[in-house]
């Protein structure tokens, strides 16, 4: 990626590196906490919530050709189990490393007049810009590459009921009486032909009651 617009200082994911001073061997440690930006995790399945606390611990180590960043980054993410929908937390822990270039130097650290003149840029190289490198394009990688494309609530979380959707964790024993659609016509006949003959013995029953009225008078 090539250097972006200028990087501002004030946010906690741009991370200083004047104090290494281009000297290769430097080294710099550092913890951070700082407030989860949006959208990071995967959309729609599970993330960290936009403002929430996370923990950066960051070493940068001083190189020839720029600055090597290893991190591991802390939080809690939250989701939804893909099996029954109830909410799931996890805790976090997304290790990282990435090489930052400085924008005036080759692949063997030497300094080039004009970086993109002599050579194409590498899209995917990323860049110090004034001293400065920002960490959330790492971030969100290492982010994604850690959490479940699949999370679940428990590993042997046993879903829902597909006929009506109840919870079977919480219902061991549910089940449904299984109906083979060959009879269930069966039955409905069997269920008219029932009405039917009620309906006969009842108009029986009325007919016979008004001759034996007839025979009293």
């Amino acid at each position: 990626m090539a250097p972006n617009a200028r990087l501002d200082h004030r946010n906690p994911l741009v991370i200083d590196t004047h104090e290494l001073g281009r000297r290769p061997g430097a080294l710099k440690r550092l913890t951070r906490q700082v407030d989860a930006p949006r959208d990071l995790g995967i959309q729609g399945v599970i993330g960290v919530p936009q403002g929430a606390p996370l923990e950066l611990e960051l070493r940068l180590e001083s190189v020839m050709e720029g600055v090597l960043v290893t991190g591991t980054a802390r939080a809690t993410a939250e989701g939804e189990c893909v099996r029954c929908l109830e909410p799931v937390e996890l805790e976090l822990e997304a290790d990282f490393q990435e090489m930052f270039s400085y924008p005036d130097a080759d692949d063997r650290g030497r300094v080039i007049a004009e970086p993109g003149d002599d050579a194409e840029d590498d899209e995917d190289t990323l860049y110090i810009e004034d001293g400065l490198i920002d960490l959330e394009s790492v971030l969100r990688d290492a982010v994604v590459l850690a959490l479940p494309m699949q999370p679940v609530c428990q590993d042997d979380c046993p879903g829902l009921c597909s006929e009506c959707g109840v919870r079977l964790a919480d219902d061991p024993d549910h089940h449904h009486d299984a109906v083979d659609i060959r009879w269930a016509a069966l039955q409905g006949l069997a269920g008219s032909t029932t009405d039917g003959e009620k309906d006969e013995m009842s108009g029986d029953a009325t007919r016979s009651a008004r001759v034996d009225e007839k025979q009293e008078k």
